[in-house]
């Protein structure tokens, strides 16, 4: 029999002191080899409360939801697979089995957990939010030619794949920018359904009008940016 997959669960978090022990809680205890919990700053027991759920903290007090999860991946250990996972407890961390379930079968390098496929409860995927996925997969399907329903952040990609990405946003620009290039990469892409419900606590993204524009640009932006670079 193979061995198992080595699998890192990333959780890039700020300021999710009510959810954390819920999202660590609900990942299967039998999956990952390691669970980082990206630390941004944060102001309330986020930190302390993940620790003592078995969590390894890394600190990145440089700002936004890219540089987490870049701190996150650079305190990896080189494992076959990586994982990320909101801190919100939006997602369902215990649908992993099935997210990672294609790359274990050499079916595809990169897995989004799509929330539009999925089910999702009345309320937790905004109207700016919906508005904002279509926007963004149809653009990438007429500029790159790969279809996607989500820009979803609960996804799972082959390590080696990840680092081939070469991933360097640092912001709102994050889960495009790796989906844009896996397209040039030609990866193995497939998406899976998942489940979403209202987060705990407020958006730092959606919550707010500012937040919401700011992510909207960054996003065009970053497709764009990649179709010029060809």
């Amino acid at each position: 029999m193979p061995a198992p997959p080595r699998i890192s669960v990333i959780i890039p978090v700020f300021n999710e002191q009510d959810a954390i022990e819920k999202v660590i809680g609900d990942i299967p205890s039998h999956l990952p080899t390691e669970i980082i919990v990206v630390d941004n700053g944060s102001t309330d027991q986020t930190a302390k409360l993940a620790a003592a759920m078995g969590a390894r903290i890394v600190r990145e007090n440089r700002r936004g939801y890219g540089s987490a999860c870049l701190a996150g991946i650079a305190a990896t250990r080189e494992p076959d697979i990586v994982v990320f996972l909101d801190g919100d407890y939006s997602d369902h961390p215990n649908e992993m089995s099935d997210l990672i379930a294609p790359i274990q079968e050499n079916c595809a390098d990169l897995v989004i957990g799509s929330r539009v496929l999925g089910n999702s409860e009345p309320g937790a995927l905004m109207i700016q939010a919906r508005f904002g996925n279509r926007l963004a997969t149809s653009l990438i399907k007429i500029l790159f030619g790969v279809s996607y329903t989500d820009l979803g952040p609960f996804r799972a990609i082959r390590y080696r794949a990840l680092m081939d990405l070469n991933m360097r946003d640092k912001t709102f620009g994050w889960t495009v920018e790796m989906q844009v290039k896996a397209a040039k990469q030609a990866l193995k892409i497939q998406e899976m359904p998942v489940s979403y419900r209202k987060r705990i606590g407020v958006s730092k993204i959606t919550g707010t009008l500012k937040g919401t524009l700011k992510a909207g640009w960054k996003i065009l932006f970053t497709i764009f940016r990649y179709w010029f670079t060809r």
